[in-house]
Order: structure tokens, then sequence, then C-alpha cells
């Protein structure tokens, strides 16, 4: 199984959700978070005064996969996200040793 964590617009996650959705893919994680890379930031401008934003508003997306599935994930988030424009966020995969179901306590199935 593999965890697959995507950081893209937030524009993009109700079409980033519908194309995995679309691949058999429903369980995921979804956080607010702030960050930057070749995109660095931009001037703003807030009662009068320039300022710099160099931390950008982001969505992470994470969702575990079985290995079978992991290509299709990928493919589905990349092609939902994709503006073209920088920004448009990265895509990691790590590999997962185990996973259990709290309520059962049942371990998944690797």
């Amino acid at each position: 199984m593999k965890l697959i964590k995507a950081i893209i617009r937030p524009n993009k996650v109700d079409e980033v959700k519908e194309a995995l959705s679309k691949v058999q893919i429903a369980g995921m994680t979804v956080t607010e978070v702030r960050g930057h890379g070749r995109q660095k930031g931009h001037t703003a401008v807030y009662r009068g005064r320039e300022y710099e934003v160099t931390l950008l508003p982001k969505m992470q997306i994470e969702t575990v996969v079985p290995d079978h599935l992991m290509e299709t994930a990928i493919q589905a988030i990349i092609t939902a996200a994709r503006t073209g424009e920088i920004g448009d966020g990265r895509v990691f995969v790590l590999p997962v040793q185990e996973g259990y179901n709290i309520r059962t306590g049942e371990k998944d199935a690797l």
C-alpha cells in the first residue's frame, strides 16, 4: 500500500475528489496548509501598507491506496489539479507498512 500526499490549489479540491472517486478511491483526508515552492509568494496591500505573503494557502490531500491503484490515482490527481501555471502543487508517494481499523482492530490486507 502507498500513502499519496498531494499539495494542490484550494480551488482544485472538489475536482481532485471527483477524479479519485471515478477511479474507485473514496477515502481521503483534506488539510488546509501553507507553503511555497517556485511560486515564492507575492506582495499584498493591507490598510495602505505593502507586505510580502511568502506562505501561500494550499490544500493537502492524503489517501492510502493499494499498490496496483497507485499510478491510476496519481494520474487522476495530476490531471484534475493541473492549471499549467506555477503553483499547481506536488504529489508525494510514501510506503505504508501497516494499517489498522480502529473500530474493529483489524489489520488491513496488504
